[in-house]
């Protein structure tokens, strides 16, 4: 079989478009997500096989335009630029088209071979509106496929335009698009003095010149390198006196309202919105969710039913995953002779990584939920509800979005601050990520409030911490913002998209990615810490306690004669083994060290072992302490587990309490502070949040503690 000859097409537009959905729509099951090269913005990456093509999709992040100032927003061009993809498929919402052309604009001044989706057509038709798709490729050069990605309708039809396109079957046109006459001079005459320049070749120079004139400091920076820059100065100074001799204002601002000129002429001329708008479904719910007084309420009580959702139909799924896995132990168990190894693999390996699986179901669950609110339009009205809060902490109104992103992961969370303008704002934002209640936190929670309150008394108290961890949040921001952080905070600017029916696919595909992101941890750093947790829980071995233990069982063995007492005697001695050689082992050294440090918070040098090893990933605290407790083949939601904990002297009802609000806000994982001194650029920065955060997490488990001791 011949190999399929490969198209390469960028998916470029706006946040909200339904981008995304068309990927996935297009792409299915064959897609892959890494990062950009450089950076760490997230990349997907799909493909179709199309009659005798390949056509590899590249999902570009969602932006309003192609301007330098996101790092989203020079990706995407940069990528345009850098890496030619043989097409440019523009993503366009077709009820809000107005508000989309900015960047269609900015892509034909690229000249690059564009397509464009009119998406979500279906709305376009159901509300009324008459769009000439004709008429407007003419002004736009280029063809345009009415397509819903959510009907999965004009798929094929875009499928067949990429190939057409790239086959040249269909004629790209000159668009329509000319800047005041003034400009185009200048334009002209720049573009002339770059064609000069050999090694410019690669970029289109005609976008260079507009790019120069719109004082665009990445562009500068390139062109500066060579010659030329010296006649093409002269050139943009006498454009700026020649635009503001003529309309008072500098190339730059003509530029841009050139653009909005042809927007509003094209919507004009192509654009008729049927009479007598009714009130949509939008309206009615936005009166209701946008409320001055109903709108916070509103929020927290889909927060909580978020929660509890996550807890009660994850409680099931959870069970069943706890029995596969003690039937792998048992398997295990019985086909291994060496009681080195068996322990190993049973005891470390398969306890540990199978007590952060298990919680999969929960983070899955929290996930979907919280894929559901961004895909539903209501992620959006939730950060405008809440600005006006977010700026009395001295926070952006957009630090809301990166805050819930925390919730599922503080990684992509630290990278969502790009979209903040900012540098107060992003580095205060990312400070206080971390205290959000992120997945990999979840199973601490679902075994201790399992463990020591009822179902329903669990959820509330679950539902408490996340809430504490907004809390201190803010109050850091706040405390931040003014002293160290000191600056106003940005505008709050942001698209209210129309509510829709999310997907199913969509939602899905996003709340999977996510819980691969916790698979994909769970199969590497957890499983290594799992492993080193065990060496040093079982090492260096005390020869005298091996000794003890086969002079009890002597012992056990002369002086009992019914055979399930015997049986019960030898157990209860092995655990009291097994806990003095833990005592005796590095781990337990390493936790007696700590234990002065953290005795006021009703910990024991048990709690401090996990603390230490949860610093690798939160998840690790809990196979952890079923490691410590010496418990075999048992696991964190296992009865046995459960009534250990209780009868424990050391851990009530208090302890659990003061150990789920450090763990909500002591240091995140490894991988997390990578992703933060990437983003913030030095680790000075990352030292201080380090301390401050032990610091806060230390008082607050003081409190809880002391509380908990009064009122429990």
């Amino acid at each position: 079989m011949s190999r399929l000859k490969e198209i390469k097409v960028a998916l470029a537009g706006n946040p909200n478009c339904g981008k995304s959905s068309l990927f996935n729509a297009l792409t299915g099951s064959h897609q892959r997500v890494g990062n950009f090269s450089g950076v760490t913005i997230e990349k997907h990456e799909g493909y179709v096989d199309y009659r005798n093509y390949r056509i590899l999709f590249v999902d570009l992040p969602g932006t309003y335009s192609l301007t330098a100032y996101s790092p989203e927003e020079l990706l995407t061009r940069n990528y345009l630029i850098d890496e030619a993809p043989d097409m440019v498929v523009n993503v366009v919402e077709g009820p809000n088209l107005e508000r989309n052309l900015l960047l269609t604009t900015q892509l034909m001044e690229m000249e690059v071979n564009l397509l464009v989706a009119l998406n979500m057509y279906d709305e376009v038709q159901s509300q009324g509106i008459d769009i000439d798709v004709k008429q407007l490729q003419r002004l736009l050069g280029c063809h345009i496929v009415p397509t819903s990605a959510k009907k999965k309708q004009g798929l094929d039809s875009l499928l067949d335009h990429v190939v057409r396109v790239y086959e040249g079957d269909i004629e790209v046109k000159k668009n329509k698009r000319a800047f005041r006459p003034e400009v185009e001079n200048a334009v002209d005459t720049i573009t002339e003095l770059l064609a000069h320049e050999p090694e410019l070749g690669r970029h289109n120079l005609r976008w260079l010149g507009i790019k120069l004139l719109e004082n665009d400091k990445e562009i500068y920076n390139i062109v500066r390198q060579y010659p030329v820059w010296v006649k093409v100065e002269l050139a943009l100074q006498q454009a700026m006196q020649e635009t503001e001799r003529v309309y008072t204002t500098d190339p730059e601002l003509s530029i841009t309202e050139d653009r909005y000129a042809f927007i509003r002429g094209a919507m004009q001329e192509c654009v008729k919105h049927a009479p007598g708008r009714k009130r949509s479904l939008t309206d009615y719910i936005d009166s209701v969710v946008l409320n001055r007084v109903l709108g916070i309420p509103v929020f927290l009580f889909i927060v909580w039913v978020i929660f509890h959702m996550t807890f009660t139909l994850g409680t099931p799924l959870m069970d069943g995953l706890d029995t596969l896995f003690s039937m792998l132990s048992e398997t295990v168990a019985s086909h291994l002779a060496n009681e080195t190894l068996r322990s190993a693999l049973v005891d470390g390996v398969i306890a540990g990584v199978g007590g952060v699986l298990i919680f999969l179901p929960n983070i899955l669950l929290l996930f979907l939920g919280l894929s559901f609110l961004e895909a539903s339009g209501y992620m959006a009205r939730a950060a405008f509800v809440v600005d006006k809060v977010m700026h009395r902490f001295g926070l952006h109104g957009k630090s809301f979005i990166p805050m819930i992103t925390g919730f599922g992961c503080s990684i992509p969370a630290i990278m969502a601050t790009r979209t903040l303008k900012s540098p107060s704002d992003r580095l205060a934002t990312i400070m206080i990520i971390p205290f959000m209640s992120c997945g990999a936190k979840l199973p601490v929670y679902v075994l201790l409030a399992g463990a020591f309150f009822t179902p329903a008394a669990a959820a509330n108290v679950m539902f408490a911490i996340y809430m504490l961890g907004i809390v201190v949040g803010l109050l850091s921001a706040l405390a931040m913002k003014k002293t160290i952080l000191k600056s106003e905070s940005e505008p709050f600017v942001m698209e209210l998209p129309p509510y829709r029916w999310p997907s199913l696919r969509s939602v899905l595909l996003q709340a999977m990615r996510k819980a691969m992101m916790y698979l994909k941890k769970a199969g590497t750093i957890i499983l290594l810490a799992v492993l080193l947790i065990w060496t040093f829980s079982n090492y260096p071995k005390n020869p005298e306690l091996d000794a003890e233990l086969d002079r009890r069982i002597a012992a056990i063995e002369q002086t009992s004669a019914d055979e399930e007492e015997k049986e019960q005697a030898i157990i209860e001695a092995e655990n009291i083994i097994s806990a003095e050689q833990l005592e005796y082992s590095v781990a337990g050294r390493a936790g007696k060290m700590l234990e002065p440090f953290i005795r006021p918070l009703g910990f024991d040098w048990r709690i401090g072992i996990a603390l230490v090893t949860g610093l690798a990933a939160k998840e690790v605290v809990v196979s952890t302490m079923g490691t410590i407790y010496s418990l075999g083949e048992a696991d964190e939601t296992s009865v046995e587990l459960k009534t250990i904990l209780k009868r424990d002297p050391g851990f009530n009802q208090a302890t659990a309490l003061s150990l789920m609000v450090f763990v909500l806000l002591y240091i995140p994982c490894v991988a997390a502070i990578g992703v933060m001194r990437k983003e913030i650029g030095e680790w000075k920065a990352v030292a201080f949040y380090g301390a401050y955060a032990v610091t806060v997490a230390w008082i607050f488990s003081f409190i809880t503690y002391r509380l908990a001791q009064l009122l429990l």
